[in-house]
C-alpha cells in the first residue's frame, strides 16, 4: 500500500484530498499489482493535471480580461525586459560565445611580431618564412594580407575587397570550396599561373551564379586571373568584406627587408599543444633570429594569441558585456515591477481568495491559479519581447565586429531557447514566488479587507522598489559616464577641417600605373578638371585618407644615424599632391607646401608634422634638416600641424608627407595616392556626377569607390561608441521610467491601504503638510537608499569600464550628482499623483467603506 500511496503524489494535492482514500480502498479490493498501478497512475495523472490547467487557463483568461489595464501594463513591462535581454543575448552570443565556423576553432591562433611601442606588428615575409620553417607548435602556419583590387570587364568597373594568402591558408582554416578547388601551395610559387578563389556572394552578385565562371579569366588590376574555386555560402576570412582570395606568389625581393611588415599570421595548433607552449616556442625562435640578424631584429619579439581574441578587441568586448549588464538590470527592474503588480493584485483579491478557500479550495489550488496567471503573463510578455527583440536587432548589429562568421546576429534557436528560459524563470521567480506568499490566506481575508497589505507584504514591495531604484541609478550613472566619454572624444580636434569636403578613392591598378609619368598624367588631368568645376575651392590626392587607414609606418633615421626602434622612432608615410594640405586646411607652421616643382630629379623633399619636428629637433629650426625615410634621404621643407591618423581615440605617430612625383617607378606602389579630397562651397556631394565623368574620361576602366564626406569619416570613427551610448541611455531611460512607475504604484497602494488612517487623521485636524509627509516619507527613504546603493554599485561598474571611459574618472562628480538629482526628480514625479489623492481623501466616505 505504501507504494501506491507514494504514486498518488503524482496527482494534484486537491485531487488526492478528494479521491485519495477512495482510490486506496479500490486498490486494496482489486489487489492490483504494483506494475499495473504504476501504469494506471502514469496514464491518468497527466490528464488530471491538464484538466485542472484548462480550468485555470479559462479562469485566468476571464480574470485578465476583467482587468485590461493591469494585463496590458504587466505584459508590456515583461516584453520590454525580456525583449531587451533577448536582443542583447543575440549580439553577445554572436560576438562572445558563438565559435568560429571552422573545425576546432579553439586551436586557431594569430601570430604577431612585437617591438617596443607596438604590441602587435604584422610579420615581414622573411620572418614569416623562418617562423614557418622553425616552429614545432603548429600543424600549419599561413599568412594573409587584405587589399582592394579593380575588377574590370564584368559590367561597370568595380572596386572589391580581396585578400592575398599563402597556399596553406585554407588548410589552416580547415575549409573546403563549394565548387572547384582552393588555393594550394603550388599556386603560391612565383612561376605559377595567376589564380583566384571567389566568395559565394561575389559569384552570385558579379557573375550571376554562372557555373561556367570556373576556369574563366577575369581582369583584376589589369592582370588576367583564372578563377579556380567558389567558397561556400557564409565563408568569410579574414572579415566579412573580403570577396576574393589570391596567392601571394612572393618573388625574391619580398624577402630582402625583415622590417617590411604587412602579413597577418594565422596558424593551427598541433593536437596537445597549448597556446602558452606555442607562445614560448615562438619567443625562443624570435631570440634565435635576433641573434642571427642583430641589426634588423634587435628588438623584435613574437606573440601568439587566440584568433578570436584578436578579432574582438577588449574595448568592444567590454562594451558588449556592459550592454548585457544594462539589459539584465532592465529585466530585473521589469521583474520587480511585475512582482509588485502581482502582489498588489493578489492582495486586492484577498476577499475573493478567502471566499474560494471557504468553498473548499486548498492552498495548493489557490497557488496554482495565481501561478498560472503569472506564467500566462510571462509567456505572452515573452512572445511580445521576442518580437521587440527582432525589431531592435538592426540597431544592435552595429555593435558586432566584422567577424569571419556567417551572417549577422539573428533570432535563431539558441536565442529562442534563451528567451524561453528567461520567460519561464521570470514567471516562476517573480510570479509563483509572490503567489506562495499571498496564497497563505484563510477566513481572516474576509475580515482584514484592505488593511491586509501591511506587514511583511509591504516590506517585500518596498524591497523590490529599493532594488529598482538602485539598478536605475547604476544604469543612469553608467550611461552618463559613457556619454561624457563620447562627448570628450568628439570634442578632440582631428587636426583638419571636415566641413565641405567630399572624399572618394580611385586606386590605380598596377602594373598599369607602375610608371610614375603615367600616374602623374592621371592626377594632373583629374585635378585640373575638378578645379574648373563651379564651387570647387581646392582638391588633392593622398596615399591614404586619415582615419581610413592608420598604418603606413616606417622607421626614421636622423642625421645619418640609425636610431633605436625601441624608442618609437617611426612615422606614418603619405605621398600627396600639392593641393591636399590646403583642401583639409591642415595648418602650415613654417616653410612651404609641396608643389609641382618637387619632381623626381629634384632634392627629395618632405613636409613633417609638428610632433615629428619636436621629437627629432627640439627647440631647433627643422627646415633644411635631413633624415632617412622610406629608402631615401629627405630634406624638411615645411612643418604642418599634427592630425589624428589612427582615429580620435588612438594616439598617432608623427606624420611625413612626400611629393607624389618623388615616388620612383615600381617603388612603394602600395603608397601611390588613391584618396581624392575635394573642398567645395555648399554640399560637395552635388559635384559627384561631374567628378565621375572626369575620372571616366581620364580612364574608362578606373572605378570609383568609398564616396563619403570627410565629416562622415570622422563620425564613423566614433559611430560604435555613439550607438552604444544611445542603447545604454535607452536602457537607463527605460529603467528610470519603470522605477518611477514602481514608486507610483507603491505609493498608490499605500494610500489605498491606509485610507482609513488618513481619514481619521484628517478628521482629527491633520494639516495637508502632515498628510504629504506621511505619503512622501516612504518614497524619499526608498529613493535615498536606492541612491546610496546605486552610487556604490555604479562606482564599481565605472572602475570595470575605466579602459573605455577615455579619461573620464569612474567617480565623475557631475555624472553622479546628475543621476542622484534625476532619481529624486523621479521620486517626486512618481509620488505626485498618490500624494494628491491622499489629500483628497474624504474622511466620512473612507470610514464608511471600512
Amino acid at each position: 500500500m505504501w507504494f501506491y500511496k507514494a504514486l498518488l503524489h503524482l496527482y494534484p494535492s486537491s485531487f488526492r484530498a478528494e479521491y485519495g482514500e477512495e482510490m486506496c480502498a479500490v486498490f486494496e479490493r482489486r489487489g492490483t499489482s504494483r506494475l499495473e498501478a504504476m501504469f494506471e497512475v502514469l496514464a491518468n495523472a497527466p490528464a488530471v493535471h491538464w484538466d485542472i490547467l484548462r480550468q485555470d487557463l479559462r479562469y485566468t483568461a476571464r480574470t485578465l480580461a476583467r482587468a485590461p489595464g493591469f494585463t496590458a501594463v504587466a505584459i508590456l513591462v515583461l516584453a520590454l525586459g525580456i525583449g531587451a535581454n533577448t536582443a542583447v543575448f543575440s549580439v553577445t552570443d554572436y560576438v562572445l560565445l558563438r565559435p568560429f565556423p571552422f573545425p576546432s576553432p579553439d586551436r586557431l591562433v594569430s601570430l604577431w611580431e612585437t617591438v617596443p611601442g607596438y604590441r602587435h606588428m604584422e610579420l615581414s615575409p622573411s620572418n614569416y618564412r623562418d617562423w614557418e620553417r622553425m616552429n614545432r607548435s603548429f600543424e600549419n602556419l599561413a599568412a594573409v594580407s587584405t587589399q582592394e583590387v579593380n575588377l574590370i570587364g564584368q559590367g561597370a568597373p568595380e572596386r572589391i575587397k580581396a585578400a592575398y594568402v599563402t597556399g596553406n591558408l585554407f588548410a589552416v582554416l580547415g575549409v573546403q570550396p563549394q565548387f572547384g578547388r582552393f588555393i594550394a601551395p603550388t599556386d603560391d610559387r612565383e612561376s605559377a599561373p595567376h589564380t583566384a578563389v571567389i566568395s559565394y556572394g561575389a559569384w552570385q552578385r558579379v557573375f550571376g551564379g554562372d557555373a561556367g565562371v570556373l576556369g574563366r579569366k577575369v581582369n583584376l588590376d589589369g592582370a588576367l586571373i583564372i578563377v579556380i574555386g567558389i567558397m561556400p555560402p557564409g565563408f568569410h576570412f579574414p572579415n566579412q568584406e573580403v570577396e576574393l582570395w589570391m596567392p601571394f606568389q612572393f618573388d625574391a625581393n619580398a624577402f630582402s627587408d625583415r622590417n617590411d611588415n604587412y602579413l597577418d599570421g594565422v596558424a593551427r595548433l598541433r593536437p596537445g599543444v597549448t597556446i602558452q607552449q606555442a607562445d614560448a616556442d615562438m619567443k625562443v625562435i624570435a631570440d634565435q633570429l635576433r641573434r642571427q640578424y642583430p641589426k634588423e631584429l634587435e628588438h623584435t619579439g613574437a606573440a601568439v594569441n587566440l584568433l578570436r581574441d584578436d578579432v574582438i578587441s577588449h574595448p568592444r568586448r567590454l562594451l558588449v558585456v556592459a550592454l548585457a549588464g544594462a539589459a539584465l538590470c532592465v529585466l530585473l527592474i521589469a521583474c520587480s515591477n511585475l512582482a509588485n503588480l502581482l502582489l498588489a493584485r493578489a492582495l486586492a483579491r484577498q476577499k475573493e481568495l478567502a471566499v474560494r478557500a471557504v468553498l473548499g479550495a486548498g492552498r495548493e489550488r489557490l497557488i496554482r491559479q495565481l501561478g498560472t496567471e503569472s506564467m500566462v503573463l510571462s509567456l505572452v510578455g515573452g512572445l511580445l519581447g521576442v518580437l521587440l527583440a527582432g525589431l531592435g536587432l538592426p540597431l544592435l548589429t552595429t555593435l558586432g565586429p566584422s567577424l569571419p562568421a556567417a551572417g549577422i546576429p539573428a533570432i535563431d534557436l539558441r536565442v529562442l531557447g534563451f528567451a524561453i528560459v528567461v520567460t519561464i524563470l521570470t514567471g516562476i521567480g517573480f510570479g509563483v514566488v509572490p503567489a506562495l506568499r499571498v496564497g497563505r490566506t484563510d477566513l481572516n481575508g474576509l475580515r482584514e479587507g484592505s488593511r491586509s497589505g501591511g506587514g511583511r507584504k509591504a516590506g517585500l514591495r518596498s524591497t523590490l522598489i529599493l532594488a529598482e531604484v538602485t539598478l536605475s541609478v547604476v544604469l543612469l550613472i553608467s550611461a552618463g559616464l559613457l556619454l561624457r566619454a563620447l562627448l570628450r572624444i568628439q570634442s578632440i580636434d582631428p587636426g583638419f577641417r571636415t566641413d565641405g569636403v567630399m572624399t572618394l578613392e580611385t586606386a590605380l591598378p598596377m602594373p598599369k600605373y607602375e610608371n610614375l609619368a603615367k600616374r602623374t598624367a592621371f592626377y594632373r588631368r583629374v585635378l585640373s578638371e575638378i578645379h574648373d568645376l563651379p564651387g570647387v575651392a581646392d582638391a588633392g590626392y593622398i596615399s591614404f585618407l586619415p582615419m581610413v587607414m592608420g598604418g603606413g609606418i616606417w622607421p626614421v633615421d636622423v642625421d645619418g644615424k640609425t636610431l633605436d626602434r625601441s624608442e618609437n622612432h617611426t612615422a606614418s608615410l603619405r605621398f600627396i599632391t600639392p593641393g591636399f594640405l590646403a583642401t583639409l586646411k591642415i595648418p602650415l607652421h613654417v616653410g612651404r607646401n609641396i608643389n609641382e616643382s618637387d619632381a623626381a630629379d629634384r632634392p627629395m623633399a618632405a613636409i613633417v608634422s609638428e610632433s615629428f619636428a619636436r621629437r627629432y629637433w627640439p627647440d631647433q629650426n627643422p627646415l633644411g634638416r635631413h633624415f632617412k625615410f622610406a629608402f631615401f634621404d629627405r630634406t624638411v621643407v615645411g612643418v604642418v600641424g599634427d592630425i589624428h591618423v589612427r582615429g580620435l581615440e588612438r594616439s598617432s605617430e608623427p606624420q611625413v608627407y612626400l611629393p607624389y612625383q618623388q615616388q620612383p617607378d615600381g617603388n612603394l606602389v602600395f603608397y601611390a595616392p588613391k584618396g581624392l579630397v575635394i573642398r567645395a562651397s555648399g554640399n560637395p556631394r552635388r559635384l559627384l556626377p561631374a567628378v565621375r565623368r572626369i575620372i571616366q574620361q581620364a580612364d574608362p576602366e578606373q572605378p570609383i569607390s568609398d564616396v563619403r564626406t570627410l565629416a562622415e569619416i570622422v563620425q564613423a570613427d566614433t559611430a560604435p561608441r555613439t550607438v552604444q551610448v544611445r542603447i545604454i541611455a535607452a536602457f537607463a531611460a527605460l529603467a528610470f521610467l519603470l522605477a518611477a512607475l514602481g514608486i507610483h504604484g507603491l505609493l498608490s497602494f499605500t494610500v489605498s491601504t491606509r485610507s482609513s488612517e488618513i481619514a481619521v487623521r484628517i478628521a482629527l485636524g491633520a494639516q495637508p503638510r502632515n498628510i504629504l509627509r506621511i505619503v512622501l516619507r516612504e518614497s524619499v527613504l526608498l529613493a535615498a537608499g536606492g541612491v546610496i546603493l546605486g552610487v556604490a554599485l555604479a562606482y564599481a561598474a565605472g572602475r570595470a569600464m575605466q579602459s573605455i571611459l577615455a579619461g573620464i574618472t569612474p567617480g565623475d562628480a557631475a555624472t553622479f550628482l546628475a543621476a542622484a538629482g534625476l532619481c529624486f526628480l523621479m521620486t517626486l514625479v512618481g509620488s505626485l499623483a498618490p500624494a494628491l489623492r491622499a489629500l483628497r481623501v474624504d474622511p466620512i466616505t473612507a470610514i464608511r467603506a471600512e
